[in-house]
């Protein structure tokens, strides 16, 4: 249920409440059962999950407030989740809204939750997030770090692995040939060296390197106009560099909408892509159409086989 001091349980409530979510799978739900109860009542709702798992909040917490109490619960209840999955008593994972310091005052030592996640199933390979609005999909080569340490990470072997990888989530998706865009690291793509060379000595000959695996990737193109041709239906995906280099305009082009994927892992997990809202937690408006199509788009990745690409 996320972080139970943001909108994640009600957001489960309205979830599970809605017409047809039992038929597409057998829910679990992990988390506080008190706080579910609670969150039911708010939005006058009562869904019955198949299965809960309560998961006590121990400790101080208050709505709408960062704690140690309310992360240690949400990696708690992460980590029963992910357990289920490995263990195979479950075939994904999709998780409401968590907040990052929360998890870092609760215990969480990594950058995000991702990292966490693949240290819990003991998964070395590179990982990303994916995000995905619609049939738009992104992944990237840093992520969740602070800007000063983006150049660092910009190397031709983690551009070449985050094409890959988005490359085949989307096949994995059910789309069987992807055309993806790389964004420039630089403005205007570095105009020829004038502003940066990571365009000419990193991003272009890992281009090339990646196409040796993938049917069709273009660019560096500049970041500030490669989305106008993805929304003209020239491309279906971008590789970015760094974390809001994507996200501002797929947020912009449908904030209620997007899914994020915790890229590279041998079993989806998928959540919203917005976050624990805590200037509108406990007051029972939150929207759950983010959250709709994480389950959606969970439920759908559990159908497919994982592809041995994704995953080496």
């Amino acid at each position: 249920m996320g972080d139970p001091s943001g909108i994640g349980p009600e957001l489960v409530a309205k979830l599970l409440a809605e017409p047809g979510i039992a038929g597409q799978a057998d829910v679990t739900v992990v988390g506080s059962r008190r706080e579910f109860e609670r969150a039911c009542a708010l939005t006058g709702t009562d869904p019955a999950p198949a299965g809960f798992r309560d998961v006590p909040i121990v400790g101080d917490w208050a709505p709408a407030t960062v704690s140690v109490a309310a992360g240690r619960h949400t990696l708690d209840s992460l980590g029963l989740a992910v357990d289920a999955a490995v263990g195979g008593e479950a075939d994904a994972v999709c998780f409401a809204p968590l907040n990052k310091l929360a998890l870092r005052v609760g215990g969480n030592p990594y950058q995000d939750e991702l990292h966490w996640f693949a240290h819990r199933i003991g998964y070395t390979g590179f990982i990303s997030e994916i995000n995905a609005l619609d049939e738009v999909w992104t992944s990237r080569v840093s992520s969740h770090i602070p800007m000063r340490n983006t150049p660092t990470m910009v190397s031709a072997d983690r551009v070449v692995a985050a094409i890959r990888l988005l490359d085949t989530a989307m096949r994995d998706s059910g789309r069987p040939a992807p055309r993806i865009a790389v964004c420039a690291y630089n403005p205007h793509a570095g105009e020829g060296g004038l502003l940066g060379m990571e365009e000419i000595d990193t991003i272009s000959p890992a281009i090339e390197q990646a196409r040796a695996y993938v049917e069709r990737v273009d660019g560096p193109f500049p970041a500030d106009t490669i989305f106008l041709k993805v929304r003209a239906g020239q491309y279906d995906g971008v590789v970015t560099m760094f974390h809001d280099q994507g996200q501002i305009a797929m947020k912009l082009m449908g904030f209620d909408r997007g899914v994020s994927i915790q890229g590279g892992l041998p079993i989806p997990i998928t959540t919203c892509a917005h976050g624990t809202a805590f200037d509108i937690a406990g007051q029972g408006r939150a929207d759950v159409s983010s959250l709709r199509h994480a389950f959606d788009l969970a439920c759908s990745l559990a159908m497919r086989p994982a592809s041995e690409v994704t995953h080496a």
